[in-house]
Formats: structure tokens, sequence, C-alpha cells
């Protein structure tokens, strides 16, 4: 026990975070043990002499507007990182094959435009991912989290997205929360699937009287349960004038098909009555 009735343990933990304090922190950056916090320092690049024992690493609201891969990748123990209100854009891809430990990842308030596959597909432990208020976010990709099974947390909420294909998230097996509002959701046929798997899905939406659609203009800012019944009613029963044009199509062929079947069968018969009729004109002269 220390002279304080402390034990020794406690000691050498706030000894082992001085010693962390004084060792390769970033200028502008606060460190605490395994923790550098870098928040509000108008950084626009990505701090130098981070320890490389650091497990959280917080860089919000600055300007930074790329991540270098390498740099990250000397963070092997890193998983917590906090990036939001930042300038990032959409050059992400491979950005994370280096920190495969990552737990917890914040790309809100950003600039990116698009999820690719390339983009998190190293995040084998993400639980936790807020890439929300993005609004130049356009397009995630259909296995955009393919290998991201552990994600329990997934905010895509205020972005420009506008459809979202229902494998990306309904394949998930651990996602508890996702976040959808505020985004400019495409309520069409197509869109009905998505639909339909939130209204059954055991998932939480927060904000769900805000997950509404934006087009077309007759569904617009009809919340899901609302929009999946007009849906269901306009995608199942109503036929659009391509589905006239191919009934039209099918109608014309069996028509064609029938004439052309009567004109055989006609065709045949006066065939087999004449054949019919010499045959008994040759039995005749036989006769004779």
């Amino acid at each position: 026990m220390s002279p304080s009735g402390r034990p020794w343990s406690l000691s050498l933990v706030f000894l082992l975070g001085m010693a962390s304090e004084g060792i390769n922190c970033p200028s502008r950056c606060s460190c605490q043990y395994l923790e550098v916090n870098c928040t509000g320092q108008q950084l626009q690049e990505f701090p130098v002499d981070i320890p490389l024992d650091t497990r959280q690493l917080i860089l919000a609201a600055n300007s930074v507007s790329y991540l270098p891969a390498v740099e990250l990748s000397f963070l092997a123990d890193l998983v917590y990182l906090d990036c939001r209100k930042n300038l990032l854009g959409d050059d992400l891809d491979f950005t994370f094959i280096g920190v495969a430990k990552l737990v917890y990842l914040d790309l809100s308030f950003n600039n990116l435009t698009q999820v690719t596959f390339s983009t998190f597909s190293h995040l084998l432990s993400l639980v936790v991912l807020k890439i929300s208020d993005n609004p130049n976010l356009v397009a995630i990709e259909k296995d955009a989290f393919a290998n991201n099974t552990w994600l329990r947390h997934l905010d895509v909420s205020r972005t420009g997205l506008t459809f979202l294909d229902t494998s990306t998230v309904r394949d998930l097996p651990n996602l508890r929360l996702l976040g959808l509002s505020d985004n400019l959701w495409h309520c069409n046929c197509s869109f009905l699937d998505f639909i339909t798997w939130m209204t059954e899905s055991d998932v939480h939406f927060p904000d769900a009287d805000n997950i509404t659609c934006y087009t077309p203009a007759g569904l617009r800012a009809l919340r899901m349960p609302a929009a999946e019944a007009q849906l269901h009613f306009s995608c199942l029963t109503q036929l659009y004038k391509q589905d006239y044009v191919f009934l039209c199509l099918v109608g014309f062929c069996i028509f064609l098909a029938g004439t052309l079947a009567a004109w055989l069968a006609g065709v045949c018969a006066v065939i087999y009555e004449a054949h019919a009729s010499k045959g008994e004109e040759e039995e005749e002269e036989e006769e004779d």
C-alpha cells in the first residue's frame, strides 16, 4: 500500500499517465493516458507525434481534409476515433486498413460523397459508425458494410441519400440502432422492400417521425408506415404504360399463334381430304 493508503496499482496507473503526457504529445493537443484530444484546434492536417499506444484519438471541430493511411496504421491499438466536424471528402477507401481494432468511428459533419466496400471493409471490430450530417453523401454501395458484422449503431441521418438497398442493413446480424431521419428518400416501388423491412424489423429507428418521403410529390412528408400502405396499393395493383404494352404484345402473340394454328389445321384438313378422295378414285378405277 502507498503512504496515502491507496493501492500501488492506482499509483502505477497515475505514473504511467503522467509519463504518457510527457512523451510525443502533438502540438496544440492535450494528452492523457492512452488518449489524445485535439478538439477545436484549427488543425488543417493530421497531427504528428501521436503516441503509438494511443487508444482514443479525438480530432473533432478542425479543418482536416485528409486522413493518411500510413500514419493511421502506426496506431495499431486505436479503438476510438472521432473526426466529426472536419472537411473529409470521398477519398477514404483503404484509409482504415491499419486500424483493425477500431470500435468507434465518427465521421459526421464532413464532406463524404459515397461509401464503398473498400471504405470500412477492414474494420472487422467496428460497433459504432456515425456518418450523419454529410449532405453530399448520395450513395452507399450494396455491400458497403458486408465485413462489419459487429456493427450495432449506424447513423446516416441528414445526408443526401435517396435510396438504400435493403440487404445493406438487413444482413447486419448485430444491428440495433439505425438513424435514417431527414434524408431525401425517394419512395417508389424499388424502395418498398426497404420500407417493409423497416416496419417488420426489431431495429430501433431514432427520430422516427422525421423518417419521411421526399419524393414523389404525392408522398412528400409522409412517414414510412403510411407510405408503405400507399406503395403496396400502387405498386402491386397499378399497371404502368410498359405493362399495358407488354400485355398487348402477349395478346397479339396469342392471337397470331391461334390464327396460324387454325390455318395449319385447315391446310392439313384440305390435304387429307384431297388424299382421301384420290384414294377412292383409284379404288373405283381398279374395280372397273
